[in-house]
């Protein structure tokens, strides 16, 4: 593939859908990805927390590198290599440099806690032995484990690192992470889709968004708007995003994303784990809004049947 990293821009933090086995619907996600190419978007992160990556064995995240690093061409794709284990992080990046995929992203090691010092070290060994740029993945609330800046600026000193993701409740981490990351040269992204406007007003690159999914349109435009023509007012088409975000919002994550795939006219698949009667009631209400929304703004919507639940234990 061997396409370049992503300096900037509007990237999707794809969705990966399967059937009720668990097994990747290939034909829904090149039919999402050759739509996703059409709407202008920068590229895509790779089993990232909206692909749920916890969710698939090791063999499985393999292969759906392989299939996205297909489908996805010629976007450039960034693989997340997240992972509790050294080993299983190196051989998830092996796999990424083997596709020519451009680059890698990593969370902490979840679930234990972990030191600042240990955190680095882990990030180092495996950088070490992928031999790719790295983004940092910083997500407290699904970690558990908080990226320190000290640990970035010691990592961007010693590592080939590309950049940092910052996601989760802390908006205000963006900050310092803008400052540091312009005096180590490597880009900020946020996690943060609703924010997009604050995040080019602090200087940030871009997003990796799960809404970029299903509304790339209004969020290239907040780009192209705020960062490229370095307008100081946000756009009308940040307002449609806030909307979305507060339609989805309604159910967990990363469930709520679903509802956007198929509100669209994609196939989300199966969900990957199980779900209530209460919460597939509610994504079938979500869908019907949205569908709603999206044709009040003209956002095409391809031919589907009426929203399906998905299925309640």
């Amino acid at each position: 593939m061997n396409a370049a990293v992503p300096t900037e821009g509007i990237l999707a933090a794809l969705w990966i859908p399967t059937d009720d086995r668990g097994r990747l619907l290939r034909r829904a996600l090149a039919a999402h990805l050759a739509w996703l190419r059409t709407r202008g978007i920068h590229g895509v992160l790779a089993l990232g927390s909206t692909g749920e990556f916890p969710r698939f064995s090791l063999e499985e995240r393999k292969a759906v590198l392989a299939a996205v690093a297909e489908l996805a061409a010629p976007l450039p794709v960034i693989a997340n290599i997240s992972d509790i284990r050294l080993r299983s992080a190196v051989e998830l990046g092996r796999c990424a440099r083997r596709l020519g995929l451009p680059a890698v992203a990593m969370m902490p090691p979840s679930f234990f806690p972990i030191s600042q010092a240990d955190m680095l070290a882990f990030f180092l060994r495996a950088a070490d032995a992928v031999q790719l740029p790295v983004f940092l993945y910083n997500y407290p609330e699904v970690t558990s484990n908080r990226i320190g800046l000290k640990t970035v600026a010691a990592f961007a000193d010693r590592a080939p690192m590309a950049g940092i993701k910052q996601s989760g409740a802390e908006f205000a981490y963006h900050r310092p992470l803008v400052r540091l990351g312009r005096e180590k040269h490597f880009a900020v992204f946020s996690g943060a889709d609703t924010r997009l406007p604050e995040v080019f007003a602090l200087g940030g690159a871009g997003c990796i968004g799960g809404l970029v999914n299903f509304i790339p349109e209004p969020m290239v435009a907040v780009f192209d708007a705020c960062r490229r023509q370095g307008r100081k007012q946000p756009p009308p088409a940040a307002a449609r995003i806030r909307t979305v975000g507060r339609l989805v919002d309604r159910l967990s994550f990363p469930l709520n994303m679903a509802c956007g795939l198929e509100a669209r006219g994609f196939t989300p698949g199966a969900p990957k784990t199980v779900v209530s009667r209460e919460s597939a009631r509610l994504y079938r209400a979500i869908v019907a809004d949205l569908r709603r929304r999206f044709r009040s703004w003209n956002l095409s919507v391809a031919a589907a049947p009426p929203p399906r639940p998905p299925r309640a234990a």
